[in-house]
């Protein structure tokens, strides 16, 4: 939406009036599909418009209703039906005039209130920051989206205007619009199959961000192009005629490659202009799709093709929908020409991409294909914000999913899939189905057990081998490629860790119980449920659930919880246990009481290990309950451990080590040793074969120039006992002088 608004109080001049019905009369000749209608209620909101933004001025001096117009005949170009106009010319008006949803459903109905609505933005919320404040924007656009196509329809219309007018805006403006143009905008266009919004919102980004180079390049096009034109006179010149003795209509049409993918092309690979040898190229449009496959045979004879540069999008569609056969040729004088052929009806969804729906609506008011095209995504965007209640996060997940390139791939039963490049097996499950995902245990392709961490190719088939008791595992976030994988794994980590924190909460909770003489939780039940309700008025917790929850992540203290619970039982007439209560005081001073948490480091985000000291299983350990981060397991010895205590000490409870941990533990170690040559290797191989993993490692910058040199590392050990046989046979080593364990890892000496 524009935020170039500027009202005045004076009424618009006479010329101002003029100019808007002219551009409004230009819309009207656009409008012959609507009918009488669909004419009349477009005019409606014209005038609606007009009157709510009477006095509203845009950066360039136009009266502000010129805006509104353009976007609506942007639409009308798409063959956008009289509801999708009607919203495109009452855009800003919630936004910018004080216009109510409720005053747009009485005018113009509810389809048309809830399209203006979608692209609303929530700029009357209060966020924390500018990005939440946009994030949360993007995410109710698309959501709206998602459910009609017509707003993000609008939306870029409106953005393609207001790129187009950006030269009247403040300079200051211009990065931010353009970059927020380029990352988002631009290649919603692109998922969407509008190639020409694509190409013209990618082209005024680069002018706006980048206005030097832009001048730059477009001057050596220009130049070039000029140069050229009587090569590609030639070469349309021997198409046609090469097409006549075949027998074979076909409309021929130049294309240009745009400045900001000849920019990006150079940038990426590091080229020159003139080393940029694919400017040009020519679009054949044929009456059937067979023809466009004679059309290559027919090039092929005519001029050599450049190996590797066929592509059949014929076969196999893009994403979003689009149609073609790609070949590049060495034409006259060496140049590279791209040649694509299509259908008068690929040539539509090319570039018109989801408003090919409109546009084809008449002739096939049943037809599914253009109903489909983006539909996929759009679904995606549902299941993605389902599992991502953060603005900034599903933002994230939406940009991941933005990516132009795919790779396409085969399910056991021949079916396709379309995945980014990049995508692993893990995203090929979940493209399959969630639960799928989920349960990925192993996976094959073309018939060969593979890694999940596998990137797929185009052509692979691809089989998922799934388990009842497979979940999806943390590291996968480090290398899935699409948002539906990403936001499905993030969100069954999130469950896990609230089971986890709730489990924790319910311990703590019944360990201070206990000292306070009552052996266990009440349950919520019976009498005991509208004591809870009490607990819970006083701590503000909607449910047990959600206070445990709280407990367990250290939002609240467990043993002042305790002594409210004692007093509302007192109230009903329990009392504390003597034996029981003298029995938790008399061992309160030990170091471990008998309702210590015991930890194994199976656990995921509900305990964490302290970086500052590295715990170790056989180390004697405390829990500090940090706030909002769960309990953070600390060595009894640790500095920063002990600071806590004396600012914090209610916070610390008793823990201890399972009898056989889950996993290793990394440990940091530095290992002082005579340099020379095969140093680090003798130490690598000594650490290795005590059954130590090198995890991480620092050599400092005295290799080669210093007689000793510390060499500092991470290892994944057992336990306690099982490091201290790492440093053992460290010492054994003969260039190593000491060995010996460290708090912390630290890079630098």
């Amino acid at each position: 939406m524009s935020a170039v608004v500027k009202p005045i109080l004076s009424p618009a001049s006479p010329e101002a009036v003029n100019a808007a019905a002219a551009s409004f009369a230009a819309l009207l000749t656009k409008l012959d599909s609507l009918g009488i209608e669909g004419t009349e209620q477009v005019r409606l909101a014209y005038r609606f418009a007009d009157s709510a933004h009477q006095g509203q001025k845009r950066s360039s001096g136009e009266p502000y209703i010129t805006h509104p117009i353009a976007v609506a005949a942007q639409c009308a170009e798409w063959r956008l039906d009289a509801q999708a106009l009607c919203a495109a010319l009452l855009h800003d008006a919630m936004e910018d005039c004080g216009i109510t949803k409720t005053d747009l459903v009485q005018q113009f109905g509810t389809p048309v209130a809830e399209l203006v609505d979608g692209l609303t933005k929530l700029d009357k919320l209060q966020f924390n920051t500018r990005e939440e404040g946009q994030a949360e924007s993007f995410r109710k656009m698309l959501l709206a989206m998602a459910r009609d196509v017509r707003v993000i329809l609008i939306k870029l219309a409106d953005r393609t205007h207001n790129m187009r007018t950006m030269g009247d805006m403040p300079r200051a403006k211009w990065g931010r619009i353009s970059s927020e143009t380029l990352e988002i905008y631009a290649p919603i266009a692109n998922r969407l199959g509008l190639n020409e919004t694509y190409r013209e919102l990618q082209d005024l980004s680069f002018r706006h961000l980048m206005p030097w180079r832009y001048k730059v390049l477009k001057k050596a096009v220009t130049r070039a192009r000029s140069r050229r034109r009587d090569v590609l006179h030639k070469v349309q010149h021997e198409v046609e005629q090469a097409f006549a003795k075949a027998g074979l209509k076909v409309r021929i049409h130049g294309r240009e490659k745009t400045l900001y993918s000849i920019y990006r092309k150079m940038d990426q690979k590091h080229l020159s202009f003139a080393q940029v040898t694919d400017i040009y190229g020519m679009r054949l449009i044929m009456p059937h799709q067979l023809d466009c496959y004679t059309a290559l045979g027919v090039l092929h004879q005519l001029y050599k093709p450049v190996p590797g540069r066929f592509k059949d999008h014929i076969a196999i569609s893009k994403l979003n929908g689009y149609q073609s056969l790609h070949t590049t040729l060495v034409g006259p004088s060496g140049i590279n020409i791209e040649f694509q052929m299509r259908t008068e009806a690929m040539h539509v969804v090319a570039e018109s991409g989801v408003a090919a729906h409109w546009l084809y609506k008449a002739k096939d008011p049943h037809g599914e294909q253009a109903n489909q095209l983006g539909a996929q995504w759009l679904q995606s965007l549902l299941d993605i914000q389902d599992e991502t209640r953060d603005a900034v996060e599903f933002l994230d997940h939406v940009k991941v999913d933005l990516f132009p390139d795919a790779v396409y791939v085969f399910t056991p039963k021949s079916r396709i899939l379309a995945l980014p490049r990049g995508a692993t097996l893990v995203d090929f499950a979940y493209a399959v189905h969630s639960n799928i995902g989920d349960r990925t245990m192993a996976g094959k392709v073309n018939g060969e057990q593979v890694p999940l961490r596998t990137e797929l190719r185009n052509g692979d088939v691809v089989e998922v081998i799934t388990s009842t008791v497979a979940a999806p595992n943390p590291a996968w976030l480090g290398f899935v490629r699409t948002g539906r994988a990403r936001s499905r794994i993030r969100h069954y980590l999130k469950s896990l860790a609230h089971s986890e924190s709730e489990q924790l909460g319910s311990k703590l909770l019944e360990q201070a119980l206990r000292a306070e003489g009552f052996e266990q939780l009440p349950r919520y039940t019976g009498n005991h449920q509208a004591l809870w309700d009490k607990l819970l008025r006083f701590t503000g917790n909607r449910s047990l659930q959600e206070l445990l929850v709280d407990i367990g992540l250290g939002r609240r203290v467990a043993p002042i919880v305790a002594k409210r619970l004692v007093a509302l039982l007192a109230e009903v007439g329990e009392k504390p246990d003597p034996l029981l209560l003298s029995r938790e005081r008399f061992t309160a001073h030990e170091s471990l009481s008998q309702g210590a948490v015991v930890v194994d480091g199976s656990e995921n985000a509900s305990i964490q290990y302290a970086p500052c000291c590295h715990p170790l299983p056989g180390d004697e350990i405390l829990g500090y309950l940090g706030r909002g981060e769960g309990l953070v397991v600390h060595n009894a010895e640790c500095a920063v451990a002990q600071k806590l205590k004396h600012k914090d000490a209610e916070r610390f409870i008793a823990v201890e080590w399972s009898d056989e941990p889950a996993r290793s533990f990394e440990a940091p170690i530095s290992v002082t040793a005579i340099n020379g040559k095969g140093l680090l290797a003798q130490v690598a191989s000594s650490i290795a074969k005590s059954e130590g993993d090198i995890t991480q490692a620092h050599t400092g910058s005295g290799i080669g120039t210093a007689e000793t040199i510390d060499l500092r590392f991470v290892v994944a050990v057992r336990d306690l006992q099982h490091l201290e046989s790492v440093l053992r046979n460290l010492r054994r080593c003969p260039p190593v002088s000491q060995a010996k364990r460290l708090a912390h890892f630290s890079a630098s000496h």
